[in-house]
């Protein structure tokens, strides 16, 4: 039986109000920013680089502070900030020294897991990325796409409600990232977790997204919001299909003008 509705409130798993970020150096990188995020929610950030979208991960994440405005996290009831969000940065940072298995425990490490737990974790982690077999493997004897299925494996050992994602496949040659991409989208489905995925390709945010906020050149703020409606699950069709080449050109267009000047920024 369905558990009691969610609240407005209950619902949003992200807010980030009037938020701005100003650096040291007086280069004001975002805001001011508004946006809330559902829970379940799939959104990605789109715009060009310097724009804040990865500056707005870490506001997220607790790994910066807003200058100003508020940044607010839904946690699941018993959770706390450290567990409750997964990182995945653009590089997957793997110790070189260290076994896969060891990679993907070191969060667990860090937080005081016992081993017996940490090492289901870590084998339901590993298995939901397709790296059961490669657990004794060391990052030297990966491709570019395991090292970071790997880096997705030690974002979700400790289970987060909240996935952040920041360019994670840009580096990725064009075939592994569409499957990748197909195989996030299956672990989103599964999981039921929260994702704010940060991207530079129209065509990435399309296929993934149910949300594509588009951002301005800096200072980061939001330009436009498209709803990509269709059908699920997504499968290859959809990146054939009328619809998406629709939407496709819909973002490119509200994206342009953010990139007008941009170079000069």
């Amino acid at each position: 039986m369905a558990g009691p509705a969610l609240s407005e409130t209950e619902a949003i798993a992200v807010r980030l109000g009037g938020v701005t970020k100003v650096y040291d150096n007086g280069v004001t990188a975002l805001g001011p920013l508004d946006l809330d995020v559902r829970r379940g929610e799939f959104v990605s950030l789109l715009g060009p680089s310097g724009c804040g979208k990865s500056t707005a991960l870490r506001l997220i994440a607790g790994l910066t502070t807003p200058s100003s405005g508020v940044v607010s996290v839904s946690h699941q009831a018993g959770a706390t900030r450290a567990n409750d969000i997964g990182f995945v940065f653009q590089e997957p940072t793997l110790m070189p020294w260290a076994r896969v298995r060891d990679n993907v425990h070191l969060p667990l490490k860090l937080a005081g897991m016992p081993a017996a737990e940490a090492d289901r974790r870590i084998g339901e982690a590993l298995a939901q990325v397709g790296l059961s077999e490669f657990a004794d493997a060391f990052p030297r004897e990966l491709s570019g796409g395991m090292k970071m299925r790997v880096s997705l494996a030690r974002a979700l050992v400790t289970k987060p409600d909240i996935l952040l994602m920041d360019e994670p496949f840009a580096a990725l040659d064009e075939i592994t990232r569409f499957r990748l991409n197909n195989d996030l989208l299956e672990l989103w489905r599964k999981l039921n977790m929260t994702v704010i995925f940060v991207t530079h390709s129209v065509f990435e945010s399309v296929y993934l997204s149910q949300r594509v906020v588009v951002m301005s050149q800096r200072p980061g703020r939001i330009n436009a919001a498209f709803r990509i409606d269709t059908s699920e699950p997504r499968v290859e069709d959809f990146r054939m299909s009328a619809g998406y080449a629709a939407y496709c050109r819909e973002v490119s267009n509200a994206l342009l003008p953010s990139y007008s000047g941009a170079a000069s920024a």
